[in-house]
């Protein structure tokens, strides 16, 4: 059996924690620069706030029924994250870390020593409350999928008590029939279509289709394997690693700025502190990245404007793969010279790094390619490695952002300019009540 644990409105339980008067009002919490609403409590939930909704449709909302909106408090969530999984990382032997507020638990073998299975979930979600503050519902399954069923009923039937155990194939039958085929996990809106267009209504529906109508309609074996995963057969195991969590197959960073930038200098400002976001992260899973991409966005929404809003280059390394921020800061500044057009507003920026490979591995070149141009002077790779490590070091040790290069901080020529022009708006930010010593609570 597999078990799914998923924290209820995640990010507005965080915010609960440190809050208690938030409890029964409703509460939601907004994307960067205070767009969208990313995460809602039940209460905003009953007022049919949607998720995703922008800020200012539902602002009165909210005001009228003693509402709150909070900014997204990503340094808070990640470390309330943290706790969470290290609780149920001490109840079952493993622990696939699926995202920020949902995991994966191994529960094969259990009950020769723990008693139900029943017992053994309320007991884990009991003590992640008690230790985190944070409530949850737990789905358990023969397959990781049918474990995704029962966690998503789970959450939507409060008469469950926050836990479904799909372990016969009747009990399997009445959930599958009761979950619209558009809510199953690997299904998304294209896919939900054509399925509707096909008459398959229901998780039911889809486990009945032949292994050829599934090769055929739903992308081949993948689709396949998503089919048996309904019927109880299992098809994926679970993926743990030491440190709890995947390595990625790429990386990212990207934002939406506070205001609207056309200054190369300043946009080159918020690509890269993003790109030593994304190399750090890099270094984090000891891997390094063979292509490097950078894009910058226009408003969409400009009646003015017309497409492309996105403009984005990409380059392979010319000189083998790497995770030194010094060197990726080289390209990176190469390429954006070359999307930048003087006069454009821009709104959003992001760095990829893709063609990941483990750090150390000995690179292959083409022996016939010209001699690479380098864009900065190429470093010693194990003075650069240990300059690295020493600025990972100094950043855990006292913070993010502490040492970092001079590209990232604000022009001078802006002295009544108090932070980074690119920084998003975050008007409603709750402290970072767990990872900075001045916004630690105190007790009289």
């Amino acid at each position: 059996m597999y078990g799914l644990v998923d924290g209820n409105n995640f990010y507005v339980s965080c915010e609960r924690v440190f809050q208690p008067r938030l409890e029964g009002r409703p509460v939601v919490v907004l994307s960067n620069n205070d767009g969208n609403v990313v995460s809602r409590s039940a209460e905003a939930k009953q007022l049919g706030i949607a998720m995703g909704a922008p800020f200012f449709e539902v602002r009165e909302l909210l005001r009228r029924h003693q509402g709150q909106a909070l900014s997204s408090n990503y340094p808070l969530y990640g470390d309330m994250s943290r706790r969470v999984m290290a609780r149920l990382a001490a109840h079952v032997p493993a622990v696939e870390v699926y995202s920020i507020d949902e995991a994966f638990l191994d529960l094969h073998g259990l009950t020769a020593f723990c008693g139900t299975l029943d017992a053994r979930a309320r007991r884990i979600r009991q003590d992640v409350l008690r230790c985190t503050g944070i409530p949850t519902c737990v789905g358990m399954g023969p397959t990781k999928t049918l474990a995704k069923v029962a966690n998503r009923l789970a959450k939507k039937h409060p008469e469950l008590q926050g836990l479904l155990r799909l372990d016969t194939p009747g009990r399997c039958e009445r959930a599958l029939r009761a979950l619209p085929v558009a809510d199953v996990w690997g299904i998304g809106r294209q896919y939900a279509g054509k399925l509707h267009a096909q008459g398959l209504r229901t998780a039911w529906d889809l486990s009945q289709v032949s292994e050829a109508w599934a090769r055929r309609q739903l992308g081949g074996v993948v689709g396949w394997r998503l089919v048996q995963e309904l019927r109880g057969q299992p098809c994926q195991d679970l993926n743990p690693s030491e440190d709890g969590t995947l390595a990625r197959q790429s990386l990212s960073c990207s934002r939406s700025f506070g205001q609207r930038l056309s200054e190369l200098d300043d946009l080159w400002g918020a690509v890269s502190t993003y790109l030593s976001r994304a190399a750090e992260k890099l270094r984090a899973q000891n891997h390094q990245a063979h292509i490097l991409t950078v894009y910058i966005s226009q408003d969409r929404y400009d009646p003015l404007l017309a497409p492309p809003y996105t403009r984005s280059a990409t380059l392979t390394l010319p000189a083998g793969p790497t995770s030194d921020t010094l060197q990726l800061l080289g390209y990176a500044r190469r390429l954006l010279t070359t999307l930048h057009q003087p006069g454009h507003r821009y709104v959003k920026a992001g760095v990829v790094l893709d063609g990941l490979e483990p750090a150390g591995r000995g690179q292959q070149l083409d022996l016939f390619a010209p001699a690479p141009v380098a864009l900065t002077p190429a470093p010693d790779p194990a003075r650069a490695r240990q300059l690295m490590g020493a600025l990972d070091a100094l950043n855990r040790q006292f913070g993010r952002g502490t040492v970092r290069s001079a590209a990232s901080l604000p022009r001078p020529a802006a002295p009544a300019q108090p932070a980074a022009p690119w920084l998003g708006r975050a008007a409603f930010r709750s402290p970072a009540y767990t990872t900075r010593l001045e916004d630690l609570l105190l007790v009289a």
